[in-house]
């Protein structure tokens, strides 16, 4: 069995949704789907929340009214058959209303994750009606009946396991099983979602849970790229990347994937295929266990990065200063990225700058800070273990031209990092390219 998931886009039309539906059933064996919300309906389900908060329910309605037209309207293209129409419909109106019960009570947080998993539930349903309606054995099973997390609001893998295997059993023979993505029950029983990852996450726990032979991510987008397309000419998808190394890309910039989503596939040694729903006969890409010796396979980039500079006296020979330091970042649940140190000086380079204010004003007791904004971090992912000679060379040369503000080499196997201005994001991806991939 494979599971196979598809993001918002791929089902964000019915054409759409009946080629996702030719896709899973194409080889004819056993297949677990998992489905996104169609495009754009999340952010819609996000602003009838926020009408709600807004203790504005006339808004809310607008929009809930809106956006139940937009899927009627969908009904006629999707079916051919009265009984699948019909039933679809009465889905719909339930959905709709069950939506508008918000509108007339006091509004919380936890109501609103309830209101945001519509979008899911509405695709899933769509979808295993029309197969249905196509002759095909499908089945849909509830992420709320499995998908749990614990009180740390860390995915529950035994938990899930034990559910969904029970499921499976009760549903055995069918061809096609389908779920939702991103959503789930949190220790508690509500309806809450995975955060990180999404539906790429969903993805991985079932197939980790179920011990598939593939789990298979399909995007508008052919694999992981060795360069950022929208930037740099002539990129190449990667085929092959170690799960360390597509964690790496992901972390710096890589959107196409979550760097957390693929840990259960890579702990239950399952390959994950990145595909693409326009060119399904493409190749895509393969993350596995298989570390390629000696290759620089990708380069990345990440925005919105503000450089911390600590400098003080006080530090050199010192026991306990950079503790104290990183106990700062702690106490404001901010994570760091980059990391340099001298004798006399400490450089952290941070993507969430909401409490920087207050960072700076507790660093200032132990030194000199300086900060500069508007920062990106460029990443070159491959083995890049120290005893491969003349990698960091080869990286450094593309660089030459460029201002770099810090260097991060030896923390991992799998990268260097360079932190630079973001105005030089643009020339230092292209001579990263040049020099690593297109030098002839």
């Amino acid at each position: 069995m494979k599971v196979m998931k598809f993001g918002g886009t791929s089902v964000g039309s019915p054409e759409r949704m009946k080629n996702v539906s030719s896709l899973v059933t194409k080889s004819g064996e056993p297949t677990f789907v998992v489905l996104s919300a169609m495009s754009g309906t999340t952010n819609t389900l996000l602003e009838i929340s926020d009408y709600l908060y807004k203790k504005n329910p006339e808004g809310a309605n607008e929009v809930i009214n809106n956006l139940e037209r937009k899927y009627l309207g969908y009904l006629d293209e999707l079916y051919s058959t009265n009984e699948y129409k019909e039933k679809t419909r009465q889905f719909l109106e339930d959905e709709f209303n069950y939506l508008r019960t918000f509108t007339k009570d006091l509004f919380t947080s936890f109501e609103e994750k309830s209101i945001v998993a519509q979008g899911e539930i509405i695709s899933t349903n769509m979808v295993v009606n029309y197969l249905q309606e196509q002759g095909i054995k499908a089945v849909l099973l509830s992420a709320l009946d499995f998908m749990r997390t614990d009180k740390n609001a860390e995915p529950d893998p035994q938990y899930i396991k034990e559910k969904l295997v029970a499921l499976m059993a009760e549903n055995e023979g069918n061809q096609i099983y389908i779920t939702q993505g991103f959503i789930c029950r949190n220790a508690y029983g509500e309806v809450d979602n995975l955060q990180r990852g999404g539906s790429d996450y969903t993805a991985s726990l079932v197939g980790a849970a179920l011990g598939v032979e593939e789990i298979q991510i399909w995007t508008d987008i052919d694999g992981m790229h060795n360069n950022d397309p929208r930037i740099v000419d002539k990129t190449e998808a990667v085929r092959q990347l170690n799960f360390e190394e597509a964690a790496e890309l992901a972390y710096f910039g890589a959107k196409i994937l979550h760097p957390t989503c693929v840990q259960p596939a890579k702990y239950a040694g399952i390959p994950v295929r990145l595909k693409n729903t326009m060119e399904p006969e493409a190749e895509g890409t393969i993350i596995d266990n298989v570390l390629v010796r000696g290759k620089i396979k990708a380069v990345a980039a990440k925005d919105n990065i503000t450089a911390i500079k600590i400098k003080s006296s006080r530090m050199l020979l010192a026991t306990g200063f950079l503790r104290k330091v990183f106990e700062i970042f702690e106490s404001y649940q901010t994570p760091i990225d980059m990391i340099a140190t001298s004798e006399v000086g400490v450089s952290v380079s941070i993507d969430n700058d909401t409490h920087l204010n207050e960072i700076v004003d507790e660093l200032k007791k132990y030194g000199t800070v300086t900060v500069d904004a508007d920062m990106c971090i460029i990443c070159v992912v491959g083995d890049l273990d120290w005893s491969n000679l003349g990698f960091e060379t080869l990286a450094l040369e593309a660089m030459k031209n460029i201002p770099v503000r810090m260097i991060s080499y030896g923390g991992s196997n799998y990268n260097i990092s360079f932190l630079i201005k973001e105005m030089d994001k643009k020339r230092a991806l292209q001579s990263l390219s040049a020099e690593l991939f297109n030098k002839e």
